[in-house]
């Protein structure tokens, strides 16, 4: 058998108030991606506007900090841009709407 490195799981929970301050931190992350950008909105169908008349909403930061965990490079990149660990975005999706972990046993 071959032994696996161990790889430590860290557990992170973030209460609402940080989990959108890191999904306004994306968003802005985001807008100032020239390439990214467009791709954001064809797959969301959100427009330009919508970034901005929705920022507030918790459920639109949670749609930004889905699709920027969707690729790795891209939680490094705003994760380094942000100062920011690279758990961060995936625990504060967790704490936004629709972002609690399904447990099926």
């Amino acid at each position: 058998m071959v032994n696996k490195p161990f790889r430590k799981q860290i557990k992170m929970s973030l209460n609402s108030e940080a989990a959108e301050t890191i999904g306004l931190q994306a968003l802005g992350w985001l807008a100032s991606n020239e390439e990214l950008l467009p791709v954001f909105l064809g797959a969301s169908g959100a427009s330009v506007s919508d970034l901005k008349s929705q920022a507030g909403d918790p459920a639109f930061l949670a749609s930004i900090l889905d699709f920027v965990t969707m690729d790795d490079a891209w939680v490094v990149a705003f994760c380094d841009s942000a100062g920011l660990d690279y758990a961060h975005p995936m625990a504060a999706r967790q704490a936004l709407p629709g972002g609690a972990q399904v447990n099926w046993t």
